[in-house]
């Protein structure tokens, strides 16, 4: 009866032996064996076999792992101040500098990206750095390269998730941006009602050119049609015989006699031109009526 309560005993401390000296290092870990609390070899994924409460195994990720930075202040190159925040993506390349080296390594390497950040934001001015938040996200992790890689860290990305400058310098700015489109709504209202004007202006002096035109055309008739009747009288007295002539002198001189101013003073030669104001005012009235 003892004997078999001895052997159930050693069989199960067998068993509780083989459990606690097998471990699984998980798919993308690498495992690290100390002995007596000292490091000894590092295992790959798999099923491993330890001797137990001598050995015990350390399992680091070896994953693409993201880790968000919060808010933190930066003062850039004419003294303004922006906040950050940023996320970063990294990846233990050496899990015994990783795990050895260092007691924190990934806050290690926060401080790095966050003094790096601070020196390349720092050399830039403001409206500088919130345009080129693409330039920045560059930087940082070529720089931080080599120094995170005593810690057995390799930081792939950095980015920068948002870029604010602090609240006095967001109000400045936007006084800044209304005042910028105040003036450019003004200029512009200024160049339309020139433009309108100018417009205006020509439009006037276009009608009053085509006015003038006009009445300088009508002028011109008018004085063609009075050189072609003066033409049509000369015509017509060249063409009347000299007894008309006399006649019309006689008929003028009756009708001269019956008026109150009776006197004129003329040559004897020109006595018969008087014949002519009578005819030239009939063949007038004749032009009229046709």
């Amino acid at each position: 009866m003892i004997f078999s309560i001895s052997i159930l005993l050693i069989a199960i401390i067998v068993v509780v032996l083989i459990i606690f000296s097998c471990s699984i290092v998980p798919q993308n870990y690498e495992g690290l064996v100390e002995t007596l609390g000292k490091y000894s070899k590092t295992e790959k994924a798999g099923l491993i076999f330890i001797i137990p409460l001598i050995q015990r195994v350390r399992k680091v990720s070896l994953a693409l792992q993201p880790l968000e930075i919060s808010k933190y202040s930066i003062i850039t190159k004419d003294n303004a101040e922006v906040s950050t925040s940023l996320t970063l993506n990294y990846q233990v390349t050496d899990s015994f500098k990783y795990f050895y080296n260092n007691t924190d390594s990934v806050e290690s390497m926060v401080q790095l990206v966050r003094g790096h950040l601070r020196d390349i934001i720092g050399r830039m001015d403001l409206n500088d750095a919130l345009g080129s938040t693409s330039q920045i996200n560059a930087q940082p992790a070529d720089a931080i390269g080599d120094l995170t890689n005593v810690y057995g860290i390799r930081v792939i990305r950095v980015n920068v998730d948002e870029l604010l400058p602090s609240k006095e310098i967001q109000r400045a700015m936007d006084k800044q941006l209304t005042a910028d489109r105040e003036k450019t709504a003004t200029i512009a209202k200024a160049e339309g009602e020139a433009r309108n004007i100018e417009l205006t202006t020509k439009a006037k002096n276009d009608a009053l050119v085509a006015t003038a035109k006009a009445k300088a055309e009508a002028i011109k008739t008018q004085a063609d049609a009075e050189k072609y009747r003066i033409e049509q009288l000369k015509a017509a007295l060249a063409d009347a015989p000299d007894d008309y002539f006399k006649n019309q002198s006689i008929a003028a001189f009756k009708d001269l006699a019956k008026g109150e101013n009776n006197l004129i003073v003329m040559d004897k030669d020109n006595l018969t031109q008087l014949g002519n104001i009578p005819a030239v005012r009939e063949i007038w009235k004749k032009q009229d009526q046709d």
